[in-house]
């Protein structure tokens, strides 16, 4: 009778317990978890970092801005009492010098430019004085003495109708005069005329007058 080999039935029942207990791999779980453990300490760390950095700032600026406000303040404040103590030649001259700064940065070619989109074929420009230059907030605003020569009356009335709805110009009549010569008979028209620059570019006659247009309407 054949007799089993010791190493054979070893052999078997270490295969039944292999097969019964798989092996398992206790160590890997942990290292993963103690990886997501660092990158997320690292990633709080970094945003604590950033928020502390970006309030740190937030903090400087606040700082500056109210160190401004007071230097505004006490500049305004001592302004104010070195103009009581002007004489009145002296606050003339002080204007003066303002309306010499607001006059420097006076466009008057954008002037010439918007005044020709609003003159109609009939009427012609006679003369343009300036009364004065002022600043309006941020904007620079002129007085003007306006006067054109037309002999066609509702060109003219037309003509300030276009210029009050630009919203560049607020025009007014003051004083009409009958010229006569060997030719012709026509009329002098003298005109009050606030002027505002508008931003960016100058308008086309075509856009002064569908803006006219869309007034009348």
């Amino acid at each position: 009778m054949h007799r089993p080999d010791f190493a054979s039935i070893f052999n078997v029942i270490t295969d039944l317990n292999l097969s019964t207990h798989p092996f398992r791999n206790r160590t890997t779980p942990y290292v993963l978890a103690a990886l997501v453990l660092v990158i997320s300490l690292s990633a709080t760390l970094v945003l604590l970092f950033k928020l502390r950095d970006n309030t740190q700032r937030i903090e400087a600026a606040e700082a500056e801005i109210s160190q401004m406000k007071q230097e505004v303040a006490s500049l305004k404040d001592e302004g104010g009492k070195v103009q009581q103590q002007l004489s009145p030649e002296q606050r003339e001259l002080l204007v003066a010098s303002h309306k010499l700064v607001a006059n420097k940065s006076f466009g008057w070619s954008r002037l010439f430019a918007d005044l020709e989109a609003v003159i109609p074929g009939t009427v012609s420009a006679s003369r343009i004085a300036v009364e004065n230059i002022y600043r309006d907030g941020d904007r620079v605003k002129a007085e003007l003495d306006f006067g054109v020569l037309s002999r066609d009356y509702q060109a003219v009335m037309g003509m300030i109708g276009t210029m009050n709805a630009s919203g560049i110009f607020q025009a007014e009549l003051r004083g009409q005069n009958l010229q006569t010569n060997q030719h012709s008979v026509y009329s002098e028209f003298t005109l009050h005329l606030i002027y505002t620059p508008s931003y960016g570019y100058a308008a086309s006659p075509t856009e002064v007058a569908q803006a006219g247009e869309g007034a009348a309407q």
